[in-house]
């Protein structure tokens, strides 16, 4: 070494700590590099991404290669710098203190940060441009990293360790939404609202967004022609479901357009109509949502009538139901469609005693509990544990709520209050309170 000219050392230097440099950078970029992204642009062509994915496919060969090459950089490196120093000072403690001080400065600041940061911030183009270089290295390396692997395993199973599964590297559900609820500056805000319904439809069930019970049009085939005939002839619905007498004796489902035609060569008669339907599909409360509509799919159904364990008729679902839990709301012209609640300008909010808890909770975002009854007259009932009476106040889950109106039984209209977001007044099962009079 002493023999080689001062450039020739400086220049010996310069390329070990590019070296240094290459083999830091490398490393931080590819384990911090985005797989599936890698996969995307080299199912696209690009080769820089396909030596990626074959570099990250063989990770205890590629870390071993990035380890043992920079390892003996960073030690021939030292050397140079010591022995550059003992020659131009002299061989003493001071020079040799000197000596170790800069080569670690160098190698800590300019082999070692620099190259990292650069490399945890621009991964994908620099585990890319890298792998070109990785690629000769880790070939020509093979023989020699595969004897100190074989070292490692052995030493390894000494004390036990077992290597991770290779094939439990993807993402969980969790994980997935987690990435999704990230990639704002990616992907639209109503693409990723769609994927994010989808990861919730296998924890819902048809009662989370079937129609209740008394909110379904039937034909009651006990009724006259006439009342028939100005029902059908009136209705928004493509299928309605025909009982007798009562909702519970459900008699089949009714093709509209089919009792219209019959309607419209005035041959309409009971008997007729009887012959038009089709045999319902019934489905029990509580069915998975995501299982019933691969069922729509694979049975070319679109409507199923839902009822409790013991055979009471409690609401029915579509398709267009889970659809709609999808993509949300389809524009309608049904008379009477449900407006979104919005909040008004004093902080308050009328709905129906029957609107779907889940709905309030996406319309005003709040966090009513969705676990129990799904209608907002099942959520106040269960709160109360009593039929109530009208100007009744109590707070769930820190939203206020009044009761405006009943009918029967029934809460009909129940105001909302904005949460204020502090203490529940009536949390922990305390009663009621009923507003001062003015």
């Amino acid at each position: 070494m002493s023999d080689l000219p001062l450039w020739a050392q400086a220049l010996a230097l310069l390329a070990l700590l590019l070296a240094s440099a290459f083999f830091s950078m490398s490393e931080t970029s590819l384990m911090a590099v985005n797989r599936y992204r890698m996969r995307h642009l080299a199912e696209k062509g690009r080769r820089g991404a396909r030596q990626v994915i074959s570099l990250l496919g063989q990770t205890n060969q590629l870390l071993a290669t990035i380890l043992l090459g920079n390892n003996l950089v960073n030690a021939a490196l030292t050397a140079l710098i010591t022995a550059f120093a003992i020659r131009a000072f002299g061989n003493n403690d001071q020079v040799l203190a000197i000596a170790t001080a800069s080569a670690a400065a160098l190698l800590i600041i300019f082999a070692e940060i620099i190259p990292k940061v650069i490399g945890a911030n621009r991964p994908e183009p620099v585990a890319m441009g890298a792998s070109y270089g990785l690629k000769p290295v880790v070939l020509l390396a093979r023989p020699l990293v595969a004897v100190i692997n074989g070292l490692v395993s052995f030493l390894l199973r000494i004390f036990r360790f077992r290597s991770a599964d290779p094939g439990a590297t993807g993402l969980t559900t969790d994980e997935l939404r987690s990435a999704v609820l990230e990639s704002s500056g990616f992907i639209p805000s109503q693409h990723r609202k769609i994927l994010l319904n989808l990861f919730d439809l296998e924890d819902l069930q048809v009662d989370d967004v079937m129609v209740p019970r008394n909110r379904m049009e039937a034909l009651n085939i006990e009724d006259d022609e006439a009342s028939l005939i100005e029902q059908i002839s009136t209705c928004f619905h493509n299928k309605l479901p025909v009982y007798r007498g009562d909702l519970n004796q459900i008699e089949g489902i009714l093709h509209v357009r089919k009792a219209l035609a019959l309607v419209s060569r005035e041959s309409f008669s009971k008997t007729l109509l009887k012959e038009a339907l089709q045999p319902a599909y019934f489905v029990p409360s509580g069915s998975q949502l995501f299982s019933q509509m691969q069922f729509f799919q694979e049975n070319r159904q679109h409507l199923a009538v839902v009822v409790d364990e013991y055979g009471e008729v409690q609401g029915l679902v579509t398709l267009q139901d889970i659809i709609e839990e999808l993509v949300g709301e389809f524009s309608t012209q049904a008379p009477h469609v449900r407006r979104e609640a919005r909040w008004g300008p004093d902080g308050t909010v009328t709905v129906d005693g029957m609107t779907s808890v889940r709905e309030l909770n996406r319309s005003l975002g709040l966090t009513l509990p969705v676990e129990g009854p799904k209608t907002v007259n099942g959520l106040v009932l269960e709160a109360l544990q009593d039929i109530p009476e009208a100007n009744v106040s109590l707070k769930i889950a820190d939203v206020p709520l009044e009761i405006v109106q009943l009918q029967g039984r029934m809460v009909r209209r129940v105001k909302v209050f904005r949460p204020s977001g502090g203490p529940t007044a009536t949390e922990g099962g305390s009663p009621p309170v009923r507003p001062e009079p003015d």
